[in-house]
């Protein structure tokens, strides 16, 4: 058994150090500005913000004219035989021949076409596309703070459980200590061999504890590099200060969500761009005005049997056109109707939204009182538990209890140390997740 425990403590010493070489301090602030350099979800939100900024740019409204080249050239090797009659009766019929003649043309223009009028479809489009990119902001927003919550979730974890081996190590020590003294009176006839094995066996189980623990703190080190977007190995720690920073009242903050909430504020522009393709869509109710221009050249060798051998051409050729689509089958009145329907959907969608919004809220503010709460009890239970340790930790020196409850002493405040660091961080993210519905959290203290 003795030797067991021996190579456990072996075990245990040669993972920690695998664990804690080359550690450096991961500040809040540093993990926050990794993550919005390189978390691949941001990275793609960001790609899709700049598509957007390209589509509302003035090349993608239809705005500009269009401008278009086209040129040619033509030629005909022909035998032709021309008869030309005399002006007497009795003379005899001109006959000409060209065999083998050559004749060619050749042009080139330039066409220009440019809408004048459209019913407004491009004016309401380009606006669409406007909201578009502002809805895609938001949608960025949106991915960068549920990227900062799932970040501070997977950060935190890691600092509980670094707060875990830190108490898992001190419990050790304890218990080795608690070995060493009841060996020490098994050997003096003051204490039976079954307090010895007692006492064995709670320093493995620490030693145990201690070493599954520190496989879950490598466990969630590696998984906060994947939210921050690293591909090094991850050894670091991180600081397990935690600062609250929720100061106005109930009222206070549930109008900063009415306000700031970044998914009442996508409903609202998918209401604007609902709106705007009604507009969009009516244009088909009025004609479309167009204007043409080409400036042309054209050169045209012929066989020269005829009066003239060559002939060229240029100049500027302009026009305007109205068309008007008195009735098209009823389409344009389809699409009116259902863009209508769509923008009905979008403002009972808000409504609904805003409803689940103030019902996560009440939930989440609830939550975050009980938090506080059962923080500021698990401190008087850690305050009472060390009291109650310290005393039983004397009286077990002097002999005046026992080694088993000796333990339960120990354990006991073990326990409460872990409800009230578990506590800390639970009240952490239950303050984040509010900060979030109320639109704080890109600017929250963490």
């Amino acid at each position: 058994m003795k030797n067991y425990t021996k190579h456990l403590y072996i075990a245990v010493f040669l993972f920690g150090l695998g664990i804690q070489a080359q550690e450096k301090v991961l500040t809040k602030e540093e993990a926050v500005q990794l993550a919005l350099e390189n978390n691949y979800g941001i990275k793609v939100s960001n790609n899709n913000l700049k598509i957007a900024e390209n589509n509302k740019n003035i090349l993608n409204t239809g705005f500009l004219p269009t401008l278009s080249g086209n040129g040619g050239a033509t030629k005909r090797v022909q035998n032709s035989e021309i008869v030309r009659p005399s002006n007497s009766d009795r003379s005899i019929d001109t006959i000409l021949k060209n065999n083998n003649a050559e004749s060619s043309n050749y042009t080139a223009a330039v066409n220009l076409n440019y809408t004048l009028f459209d019913g407004l479809g491009r004016h309401y489009n380009y606006k669409q596309l406007k909201e578009q990119y502002n809805l895609s902001e938001l949608q960025a927003r949106e991915t960068i703070e549920n990227t900062l919550f799932q970040l501070f979730t997977v950060y935190y974890n890691v600092a509980k459980l670094t707060e875990d081996v830190t108490l898992l190590k001190q419990s050790l020590n304890i218990s080795k200590d608690r070995l060493q003294r009841v060996n020490y009176q098994f050997d003096y006839g003051q204490n039976t061999k079954l307090a010895v094995l007692n006492a064995e066996v709670d320093v493995n189980n620490d030693s145990i504890n201690l070493l599954n623990t520190k496989q879950s703190l490598a466990n969630a080190k590696r998984d906060l590099y994947v939210v921050l977007g690293q591909k090094e190995a991850p050894y670091f720690s991180v600081d397990t200060t935690v600062l609250f920073s929720i100061t106005p009242s109930k009222e206070e903050l549930f109008d900063q969500v009415k306000t700031n909430n970044v998914v009442l504020q996508q409903v609202e522009k998918n209401i604007i761009i609902s709106d705007f393709q009604v507009k969009a869509n009516r244009s088909g109710y009025l004609p479309t005005i167009g204007l043409t221009g080409t400036y042309g050249w054209n050169e045209n060798n012929v066989n020269p049997v005829i009066n003239f051998s060559q002939q060229t051409t240029w100049g500027l050729t302009g026009s305007i056109n109205l068309s008007w689509n008195v009735f098209d089958g009823g389409r344009t009145r389809t699409q009116v109707q259902n863009a209508k329907i769509a923008l009905e959907n979008q403002q009972l969608l808000k409504e609904q939204t805003e409803l689940e919004i103030t019902t996560d809220f009440n939930n989440a503010w609830e939550n975050y009182q009980n938090k506080l709460f059962v923080l500021q009890t698990q401190e008087k239970n850690v305050q009472t538990n060390t009291n109650n340790f310290n005393r039983t930790e004397e009286q077990f020196k002097l002999g005046q209890v026992t080694s088993i409850e000796f333990r339960q002493a120990q354990l006991n405040l073990i326990n409460a140390i872990n409800a009230k660091n578990a506590a800390k961080y639970d009240a952490k993210l239950a303050e984040l997740q509010l900060l979030q519905l109320s639109g704080q959290l890109l600017d929250a203290q963490f």
